[in-house]
């Protein structure tokens, strides 16, 4: 990876973690699948109308929509909403780079190499320390949310390098419209009808913000430049970077909503960094830990 992509990568992580703060901001004002929906809806339209559909089967574009828009952040926005906190929520959808790993090597037949293995073990360490520290405050059901919406974060990245696309703007945005309506469709399962005309009523200049912050910068640039990445480098080399969202959502949370951010988080914070940084080391091929097979 070129230093210039992996600079670009730890300002988009920043983005996405300080995205959690901004979550938080419209869970406490409107239902959850319902701001997802709206941020969905803001960042396809009008712009779909614009932009010519990628050049790949359908059923790309609609796994795609419903792993991301209802799989990745329905269930996070859902998680948030059910009272974790943002840097927790991050912390946890950041378990992908596990299944991320196993992606890579079993579907995609990439190389994983042992500092690959080393770099998501420290993380993985400097995770389990800010989850220890937390005093059970992890809820069941939060927890459950935000595993889940892990596992279809790595789903994401398989079904982007499988569908082969290289228009990777106009495959997000194609994908992304067929997340809104399910979202509206679980809003009212789960909430009932009441609840989300309610919810429609109470909309205010913190639900726009949040929804368009998330659409915008988010979403529309974040995701165009994290897909591209995919597309470019392996699964197993990108993801790790991942591992930093959490260090800036838990900044952000101490920033714009008191959240604490002591000794303990602030050591397992600089662990995961390290993590990040020894799965970015490049070692001879000779020293592979699992080789690609065939």
């Amino acid at each position: 990876m070129t230093r210039q992509d992996s600079l670009l990568l730890v300002l988009l992580m920043a983005l996405w973690g300080f995205n959690f703060s901004v979550i938080k901001l419209g869970v406490n004002n409107i239902d959850p699948f319902l701001l997802t929906a709206l941020r969905f809806s803001l960042a396809v339209l009008p712009l779909i109308f614009f932009v010519r559909r990628p050049n790949v089967p359908w059923r790309y574009l609609m796994t795609y929509g419903l792993t991301f828009g209802v799989g990745v952040w329905g269930l996070t926005t859902l998680s948030v909403g059910a009272g974790l906190s943002g840097g927790l929520a991050s912390l946890l959808l950041d378990m992908s780079v596990i299944s991320s790993l196993l992606v890579g090597r079993y579907l995609l037949k990439e190389h994983v190499t042992v500092s690959k293995v080393l770099g998501s073990l420290l993380a993985l360490l400097g995770l389990g320390l800010i989850i220890w520290h937390q005093d059970g405050t992890v809820t069941p059901l939060g927890l459950a949310l935000v595993l889940s919406a892990s596992v279809f974060w790595s789903i994401n990245g398989l079904i982007v390098k499988r569908s082969g696309t290289r228009e990777v703007f106009a495959f997000n945005i194609w994908g992304m419209a067929f997340a809104p309506i399910p979202l509206l469709l679980l809003a009212l399962i789960v909430s009932g009808p009441s609840s989300v005309m309610q919810s429609i009523a109470d909309i205010n200049g913190s639900v726009l913000f949040s929804a368009a912050f998330q659409a915008y910068p988010t979403t529309l640039l974040g995701y165009w430049f994290w897909n591209k990445m995919i597309v470019k480098y392996s699964v197993s080399s990108v993801a790790p970077m991942t591992l930093l969202v959490p260090v800036f959502a838990l900044i952000g949370g101490y920033l714009f909503f008191g959240e604490s951010l002591d000794v303990v988080q602030a050591i397992a914070a600089v662990v995961i960094l390290l993590g990040v940084a020894v799965s970015e080391i490049k070692l001879p091929a000779r020293r592979t830990v699992i080789a690609k097979a065939g």
